[in-house]
């Protein structure tokens, strides 16, 4: 049986909420064995997120929602207080045979506990410590606190997302999923993978890692940014329309919309002819692609004029066999019908204690030779911690026992 990348690795999961969970699953759907610690009673705080709950198999709205477990599978939970002075000398013994400790509290506060890099790297020189905050480790807004919707602001990912100034309902939005939180989790995965491969494969050791979601944030701004360095101008909201390649943009037709790319002139003129208008090809405003976007505006309206006269199934055809990057904007049960995204497999099912069969997205990732085929549904609050206590530690069932006693675990 084919073994996943990251079988032989282990990882001491201390984030709650988004960021962070997202990038230990990442490392957990690869393999890695993610030992995430909960508060006990109360656990991580995207378990009262709220609604949707899961229910269980007479109805009853359950503690588990859609929330927490969309960043949480493959996991196993250990309710631990971290606040004893037991409880942070259990999290040192776990440390020895972990490879990553992960955290997201405020700058400074394991310290205080015993469970900050330094301390923890006195116990194992080998491990890999990622913090992630919002505004990292140092500087002027190091303690300030934040979550997504706050750092979209302050990226600048708003300022470049929603109507344009001076069409009804112009200003900035915010982008619907908490993508800063999810590119943050991406970069975190990254770090950590490429810190133990320097360990690891390159003769390195142990180190620190500081992410920061501000910067995160800035940094997906990419090409934005970039337009921002290179010529000192502003970028400024577009709505659908895209920033390179034109018409790219959100059309009506007559029974829905659609949303295309028209990339290069090649691609244009294959457009033209599919709505059957060749003479814009040679449009003396838009025959190339620099002049497409001076006139952006008018060539999206000469376009909506021509989608607006058939139906969405019509000119998806049309333009599939014209080679035209094109597609329908679906809503999530549209998605999970959609036939590429059933053939790819998109949603999974792993058994759960309250659900035989949950539901759950699959991972993106795709391995020739360790292929991600099994999945654990996101556990729930310490559901692993007698295990794991005894597995990992080599605890009696008595000594178990008296730590549930002292409110330990």
């Amino acid at each position: 049986m084919a073994r996943l990348p990251l079988e032989n690795i282990r990882v001491l999961d201390l984030t709650r909420v988004l960021a962070g969970p997202f990038a230990s699953q990442v490392l957990a759907d690869m393999g890695a064995d993610v030992i995430k610690i909960e508060r006990p009673v109360v656990g991580d705080d995207a378990r009262i997120f709220g609604e949707p709950y899961l229910r269980d198999a007479e109805g009853n709205r359950t503690r588990e929602n859609a929330f927490y477990m969309s960043v949480n599978r493959n996991k196993r939970s250990v309710a631990l207080n971290i606040a004893s002075p037991r409880g942070q000398a259990l999290i040192r013994k776990l440390v020895l045979s972990c490879d990553v400790v992960m955290e997201n509290y405020k700058v400074g506060d394991l310290k205080r506990y015993g469970l900050d890099y330094e301390s923890l790297k006195a116990t194992n020189p080998r491990i890999i410590y990622c913090s992630v905050t919002g505004y990292g480790q140092t500087g002027p807004l190091a303690a300030k606190p934040g979550y997504d919707a706050v750092f979209q602001g302050e990226c600048g990912l708003m300022s470049v997302t929603g109507v344009p100034d001076g069409k009804p309902g112009a200003g900035p939005m915010k982008v619907g999923p908490s993508i800063i939180d999810l590119f943050t989790g991406l970069n975190v995965a990254n770090a950590v993978l490429a810190a133990l491969y320097h360990r690891d494969a390159a003769g390195g050791e142990g180190q620190y890692i500081d992410v920061a979601l501000l910067d995160c944030g800035i940094s997906a701004l990419s090409h934005y940014a970039q337009i921002y360095l290179t010529s000192g101008e502003v970028p400024v909201r577009r709505g659908t329309q895209g920033n390179g390649g034109m018409p790219t943009s959100k059309f009506a037709c007559s029974d829905g919309a659609i949303m295309i790319t028209s990339g290069n002139d090649k691609q244009y003129v294959a457009l033209c002819d599919a709505v059957g208008h060749p003479e814009l090809a040679t449009h003396p405003r838009f025959h190339t692609n620099v002049l497409r976007v001076q006139h952006r505006d008018e060539i999206t309206e000469v376009f909506d004029a021509i989608f607006a006269t058939n139906t969405v199934a019509y000119w998806l055809e049309k333009l599939g066999e014209a080679g035209i990057p094109s597609g329908p904007i679906n809503d999530l049960e549209q998605v999970f019908d959609y036939p590429q995204a059933q053939h790819r497999g998109m949603r999974v099912r792993a058994p759960h204690p309250l659900k035989p069969d949950l539901d759950l997205i699959r991972s993106p990732l795709n391995f020739s030779a360790t292929p991600i085929t099994d999945y654990r549904a996101p556990p729930m609050l310490g559901e692993h911690t007698r295990a794991v206590l005894a597995g990992e530690l080599g605890l009696s069932e008595a000594e178990i026992d008296a730590l549930g006693d002292e409110g330990v675990i």
